[in-house]
């Protein structure tokens, strides 16, 4: 990707998705309670032999973790990446 990329996760973010392109941003977004994982909970569960938490794989926890920049619900999501766009001279001021 080129510089100055964002990636917007949704409600599902999950696969390949999650492991390529969704994660290759310079800024990384995930709307609330946004469900976000590599594979779901009980794949995990029986590969590794162990018991996650309940929640590990929803937005809040993930930014918690530092998984990605920021959460932001849908309605504002226009206005926030209209200032991203300025801040990083996409659109001339």
């Amino acid at each position: 990707m080129p510089g100055n990329a964002r990636s917007i996760l949704t409600s599902p973010t999950t696969g390949g998705v999650t492991a390529s392109f969704g994660m290759l941003g310079d800024i990384i977004i995930a709307e609330p309670d946004a469900y976000i994982a590599f594979a779901g909970k009980r794949v995990i569960e029986q590969t590794l032999n162990t018991t996650i938490p309940e929640g590990s794989q929803v937005a809040q926890y993930l930014f918690q973790k530092g998984l990605f920049d920021s959460i932001v619900p849908r309605n504002p999501l226009k206005g926030v990446l209209s200032e991203l766009f300025q801040l990083h001279a996409f659109f001339p001021l």
